[in-house]
């Protein structure tokens, strides 16, 4: 009880009007009085992620990427950058993804688009993108700092320990993103862009999900469900021809689902007809965001105008995909610029880098092709058309040396072949290459390059019939014979007759094979050209094997032997042998076969001629099993298929081991009559070879269980 002398105690009233975090400590005793707490409003939870998207089909692989990036970064922040061309659908996946997840972050999402590749604006800048975030918690307006290093701080201390989703949408690059960042592994971050971002990826851990086309039964899907089965159910080529214009390219399914859709009394064969006709055109709309034109030249405005310059040429460039040295050829440039050009573009996602080969989406090919000047057009064509020409040609006499060389115009001091080494390498170059050079001969003629135009056709003749691309050879041979008759150069017309003769004999189509064979031995004569008649007389000679018309099969092979021992042709002279040891085996001479396979053996091995060498050796295979010496037979046959194999001679590879199965089956060894038939099926359909691979699988169907 106080005494009455004692001053009166004031009343002390504390207020707390600034945000507490943790516990609230005074400073002193308070014997009297109130404490008022005044605690600010709960920080609300953004939900800023827009609206999950309805018509989202298909692309569960990236989902399930998305999935496990997300499950192996736990305890770090992970980072998803996923890149894609614009209108292949990053945006999309991205939402899909974090609307199935929302239970993942139950403090919120964040979202922005940074705008990297906007048409009427630069990208964000990263400040103003995390004033929008300090804004999304409900920050006093007033208390936020002013600078912006220091909202960045606090950006980070709103999210730290929280379980919370950032998207990060259309980012330009890594300098843009790595402030948003948060500096807590709670969070998780998901980054759109049509860049790599590799400084994501190297510097910050994060997992990279390439977006590419949709796979043909997503992409059906996507447009089925936008137009209606029953639409699509009533006009089934039409959908097709659609698909088929659209080429996976999900902006394009949406521009031309949205058009069927605003004109439901079109039909979709007209619909596909348009497009057909148009291309790129054909998906242009009014509104940018879903023009496919418009969006593919935000990204062509971003790049540098080297980059532009490459871009444009390669959207001219013969062939479906491109290696280094031909785009280096194509722009005039350096190998290593070119090489750094090319990464470049890989990076903003107009080229799919294959490791070896470049590769565009037709659309963006389109695209690209429509900003290359006419002029620079025309002498990139040029120097790479030299490219194609100067490497295969070189690759020819690799395959076989012993084949007489053509001389061929000095290149474009700015092309530059590929320097191939040996016939791996060179098989592998012919490989990767098969439809551009196609391409580069089509170009050439386009061009009026007729010169070059059948020399590509004569530099991959050997690699044709290697591989067994028979139409191929037809088909490229047809257009040098176009080229040398308007050249009126009458040895190289009677050469293409001779090497669509011996495709079409080959492929078993006899009558053009025959008619091509007369025209070319013709032809040959009037030019005077010896060896050429006699190249003719050969080829006469095996397409008359083929007809099983023996007799003038080897009076035309005989006639061929004539004049390469006239000429001293050594080569000729053993295949002349060898192919008359084949005739007379086939007509059951077998003494006389092995007379002439004997004779061709030793003159095959002393130049060296492998592929001569595997082809008697082969023949003498044939012999002894007719003969009834099987063991003897599966020994040749042995020695044949591993010359074969080295010289990776496809169609002989499988036709020897279509051979090798017959002494097999004598002797009892089903099991390996079976392995051989069934890689010699195997190959003869990958070759198209079709009465091959039939006959082949009613050996196989035959066989003892």
């Amino acid at each position: 009880m106080r005494n009455a002398e004692e001053p009166p105690v004031p009343t002390v009233v504390n207020q707390v009007t600034a945000t507490t975090i943790g516990s609230l400590v005074q400073a002193g005793v308070i014997t009297t009085g109130d404490v008022h707490l005044h605690l600010s409003a709960p920080t609300p939870l953004p939900r800023q992620l827009p609206s999950n998207p309805r018509q989202f089909t298909g692309r569960a692989d990236e989902l399930a990427q998305l999935d496990a990036a997300m499950t192996a970064g736990t305890g770090t922040v992970v980072i998803s950058a996923l890149a894609g061309a614009g209108g292949i659908g990053k945006t999309w996946l991205a939402l899909r993804w974090a609307h199935r997840n929302l239970d993942r972050f139950p403090d919120g999402q964040l979202f922005v688009d940074l705008r990297g590749f906007s048409p009427d604006g630069d990208a964000m800048p990263p400040a103003v993108a995390i004033r929008g975030f300090i804004d999304a918690f409900g920050a006093d307006a007033e208390r936020v700092p002013i600078h912006p290093h220091a909202q960045a701080a606090l950006y980070r201390s709103l999210v730290a320990g929280k379980r919370l989703l950032v998207v990060l949408d259309n980012a330009v690059d890594t300098a843009q993103v790595v402030p948003l960042l948060p500096g807590d592994a709670s969070c998780t971050v998901l980054v759109t862009s049509r860049n790599r971002l590799p400084g994501l990826v190297v510097g910050h851990g994060a997992a990279h999900v390439a977006v590419d086309v949709m796979p043909p039964d997503d992409a059906r899907a996507l447009l089925v469900s936008r137009i209606g089965p029953g639409r699509a159910h009533a006009e089934p080529a039409a959908v097709d021809d659609l698909l088929g214009s659209c080429g996976g390219y999900p902006l394009a399914l949406s521009v031309v689902a949205g058009r069927a859709c605003l004109e439901p009394k079109r039909t979709l064969t007209g619909l596909a007809a348009e497009l057909r006709e148009a291309r790129l055109d054909g998906l242009d709309e009014e509104d940018a965001a879903a023009s496919l034109p418009a969006v593919l030249s935000w990204s062509y405005a971003a790049l540098t105008t080297e980059q532009a310059r490459l871009f444009a040429l390669l959207g001219v460039a013969p062939g479906p995909d491109i290696g280094l040295r031909a785009a280096a050829s194509l722009a005039g440039t350096p190998v290593a610029r070119t090489r750094w050009l090319l990464r470049g573009l890989a990076r903003a996602s107009l080229l799919d880098d294959g490791g070896d080969q470049y590769r565009m989406h037709d659309l963006v090919r389109h695209y690209a092709g429509d900003q290359a000047s006419p002029s620079d057009r025309e002498d990139a064509l040029r120097r790479v058309i030299d490219h194609y020409l100067h490497t295969a040609a070189a690759g020819d006499h690799i395959l076989n040396p012993l084949r007489r060389r053509i001389s061929l115009a000095a290149p474009d001091p700015a092309s530059c072949a590929a320097p191939l080494v040996d016939p791996a390498e060179t098989r592998t170059w012919f490989d990767r290459n098969r439809f551009n050079l196609s391409a580069a001969q089509e170009s050439a003629a386009d061009l009026g390059l007729d010169r070059a135009a059948w020399q590509l056709a004569r530099a991959v003749d050997t690699f044709h019939q290697i591989r067994g691309h028979m139409g191929d050879n037809i088909a490229v041979w047809t257009v040098g014979l176009a080229a040398a008759t308007r050249l009126g150069d009458l040895a190289t017309q009677a050469r293409a007759h001779r090497s669509i003769g011996r495709s079409y004999s080959v492929f078993g189509e006899h009558r053009p094979a025959l008619d091509h064979l007369q025209q070319a031995l013709r032809m040959a004569y009037a030019a005077d050209d010896t060896v050429g008649a006699a190249n003719t007389h050969y080829l006469l000679g095996g397409a008359w094997m083929r007809l099983s018309d023996h007799d003038r099969a080897a009076g035309e092979v005989t006639a061929a032997l004539g004049i390469y021992r006239e000429t001293g042709a050594e080569s000729g002279i053993a295949n002349a042998l060898g192919t008359l040891g084949l005739i007379h085996t086939r007509r059951g001479d077998h003494d006389q076969a092995e007379r002439f396979c004997a004779a061709a053996l030793p003159l095959h091995q002393a130049q060296d001629q492998k592929d001569g060498e595997a082809d008697v050796l082969d023949c003498l295979a044939l012999i002894a099993h007719r003969t009834g010496d099987h063991r003897t037979a599966i020994t040749r046959y042995d020695e044949a298929l591993a010359l074969y194999r080295s010289l990776d001679h496809t169609v002989s590879i499988a036709s020897t081991l279509d051979g090798i199965g017959h002494p097999h089956l004598a002797l009892g060894h089903h099991d390996q009559a079976r392995e051989a038939w069934t890689e010699s099926l195997r190959t003869y359909q990958l070759l198209n070879r079709a009465a091959d691979a039939t006959r082949v699988e009613l050996q196989l169907a035959a066989l003892p269980e």
